[in-house]
């Protein structure tokens, strides 16, 4: 299985705090990794450095065998790294299409003369994003709610569209920050569910922070543990359960 990501010694530090530190992380194509720890460990700053949020102060970041560290986060993104947030970041005051369209349109299939003109590829453009992304809308159970504004979808559902958003600027690489915050056991049962759907659907590679061991445990083919920005522990969901140094600093805390 070829290698898609690779962090080399991968660091960052905001004045005296070195939020991570040394993290060598490997992500190959089709994986479904977790990346788990205490409140604080460092885990959205990960995938802040991978995005572009942040500049790494040491180390550096491949994807697809290229560097992609100083890049900006929505030339990461063309490249095929998308994510969702841990706290929900849509248009709350657009429809739920225009929040899938607007992503769409990091690939559009025109250009702006196109655009400027209403040439025809312009329209033939528009007709196969908006397809696209009721499409994507039906993959998440809210193509019937395309109209409404995002902010009047219960909570549940905003999650699901972002995640559809997320998918519609076409992703190798799909960054997913607790996706299951807030939702309850019925609702983190299928997102289990379409989180393995969409990884086989769409061809993706998926690296998720989750704080629901029961999510995490069941779904991810390997784990990856930080505690203070410092990776202690890598490995089956088996091996991270059963690692005395890994209870210590997080599962022991009945997380």
């Amino acid at each position: 299985m070829a290698t898609i990501l690779q962090t080399h010694s991968l660091g960052i530090s905001f004045g005296g705090l070195k939020a991570v530190q040394d993290l060598n992380l490997t992500l190959n194509e089709g994986d479904l990794v977790g990346l788990i720890g205490p409140n604080g460990a460092g885990k959205t700053t990960v995938f802040n450095l991978l995005t572009g949020i942040y500049l790494p102060t040491t180390g550096d970041i491949i994807f697809k065998g290229e560097s992609i560290v100083g890049l900006k986060p929505y030339e990461i993104a063309a490249k095929g790294i998308t994510r969702t947030f841990q706290n929900i970041r849509l248009f709350s005051e657009l429809s739920v299409l225009e929040n899938v369209l607007i992503a769409r349109h990091l690939h559009a299939p025109y250009n702006m003369v196109h655009a400027i003109l209403r040439l025809g590829k312009y329209y033939r453009g528009e007709k196969e994003m908006r397809d696209e992304a009721y499409e994507l809308l039906k993959i998440m159970n809210l193509a019937h709610k395309a109209e409404e504004k995002a902010k009047n979808l219960p909570y549940g559902e905003q999650r699901r569209l972002e995640i559809a958003r997320a998918l519609a600027t076409h992703p190798s690489l799909l960054l997913l920050d607790e996706p299951a915050a807030g939702m309850n056991p019925q609702e983190t049962t299928e997102l289990m569910e379409l989180i393995g759907f969409i990884r086989d659907k769409f061809n993706l590679t998926i690296l998720l922070i989750e704080h629901d061991m029961h999510l995490v445990m069941n779904i991810c083919e390997r784990i990856y543990v930080l505690d203070y920005g410092i990776n202690i522990a890598h490995g089956t969901p088996e091996e991270i359960k059963n690692n005395p140094r890994v209870i210590e600093a997080y599962l022991g805390e009945g997380a």
